[in-house]
């Protein structure tokens, strides 16, 4: 093959679009005690797994190779195989596990039991429990910051976000915020913490460096109640600056200037929307609406909905698959 040939075979192959392979979203749907499994290209469910009873929180490992489950009802985390759908064992957990999040070790799993006022710390490869940590009335939102050394769960009748020392597995820090926080999130960097307040509708921040509130983000829809604006989950976008929060009730997203906490946009989407996942290329959001029993699928570059996608029995938790 001459230079000219060659250049020529390289400039086709280079003009040619790239095929996405394609990921997968996880829901959890809390009556069916089941997994719907949606392709991303597809936009569809390819698969329903069966799970414990009422499947809430749900998580992958570093390389998805295991999908945590929390099992509420059966007080227990399953541990799945995502290729075969088979539930290779179980993990002790407390009772109630609500939410939970994975460090980023990989290997401690911090979990919210609701019924019992504690967080539980689970290694998952020895598979015993490593610590229960008391926190305020039903916990329930956990998060993790980015180097691991501190954990968050929030208590829903106490109104607090509990500050966790991972490595002295104490308390270091309780940090008011308004009635029912359900959510927490650290920023990319880890400089802040992000935390809902359901039943207080608003979203506040603090600054982890000495847990002092930064700032206090606030909704309202035209033609929505405020009393139905209950804002749950939310998700970051890769470069930190802008914030999807699902608002419950009020059947919308909004979108959330992460720089300045004003809200930008809002979206509608199903009924009683609890919790988001993005596609592993970011161009696509996935809202969980439980009430509709449907994700709606967001184009994140027009902030439009594209497609609602039948699942099973109120929806609820949402992890993504590449």
């Amino acid at each position: 093959m001459g230079p000219r040939t060659r250049l020529a075979a390289i400039l086709m192959m280079t003009a040619l679009p790239m095929e996405a392979s394609a990921g997968e979203i996880w829901v959890t749907n809390e009556k069916d005690d089941n997994i719907s499994v949606i392709d991303t290209e597809r936009l569809e469910v390819v698969r329903t797994i069966p799970t414990g009873e009422r499947p809430r929180g749900i998580t992958f490992n570093a390389d998805h190779s295991r999908v945590y489950i929390c099992a509420s009802d059966s007080d227990t985390v399953q541990v799945m195989d995502p290729e075969t759908g088979k539930i290779l064992h179980e993990l002790p957990s407390g009772e109630d596990p609500e939410q939970f999040v994975l460090a980023p070790d990989d290997r401690h799993l911090w979990i919210a039991n609701e019924d019992n006022a504690v967080t539980t710390v689970v290694d998952v490869e020895t598979r015993q429990v490593v610590a229960q940590i008391d926190v305020g009335i039903e916990p329930e939102g956990m998060a993790i910051s980015p180097d691991g050394k501190i954990a968050i769960t929030t208590s829903e009748t106490t109104n607090m976000a509990h500050w966790i020392d991972t490595a002295t597995h104490k308390v270091f820090a309780n940090t008011l915020v308004d009635s029912r926080p359900r959510h927490a999130e650290f920023t990319k960097g880890g400089r802040e913490l992000w935390v809902s307040s359901e039943i207080g509708g608003t979203v506040t921040v603090f600054n982890v460096a000495d847990q002092s509130e930064k700032g206090k983000i606030r909704f309202a829809i035209k033609g929505v109640n405020a009393d139905l604006i209950q804002p749950v989950g939310f998700e970051f976008t890769p470069d930190g600056k802008t914030a999807f929060v699902a608002l419950g009730p009020a059947n919308h997203v909004a979108v959330v200037n992460a720089e300045t906490l004003e809200v930008e946009d809002y979206i509608l989407v199903g009924r009683r929307v609890w919790h988001l996942a993005f596609s592993p290329d970011h161009s696509r959001l996935f809202t969980t609406n439980g009430v509709s029993g449907d994700v709606t699928v967001v184009d994140v570059a027009t902030r439009e909905p594209l497609k609602s996608i039948k699942v099973g029995r109120f929806p609820w938790g949402a992890a993504t698959r590449p």
